[in-house]
């Protein structure tokens, strides 16, 4: 299995702050519906992969 994501699967990749705007979005209202939770915690979880990948070691 290639490290590399296809090239399908680059393209649908998001950035930590791209991730982070969708979640806010799903908050706008000050409660997250109930019927949105399950995206909401898939987002969570893209979040913080994405996040993880953006740190970088000291040098």
């Amino acid at each position: 299995m290639s490290p590399f994501p296809r090239e399908s699967e680059a393209e649908t990749l998001l950035s930590a702050s791209e991730l982070n705007a969708r979640i806010r979005e799903l908050w706008a209202d000050g409660a997250l519906p109930e019927d949105r939770r399950p995206e909401y915690e898939a987002l969570v979880v893209e979040w913080a992969a994405a996040a993880h990948e953006d740190v970088r070691p000291a040098a």
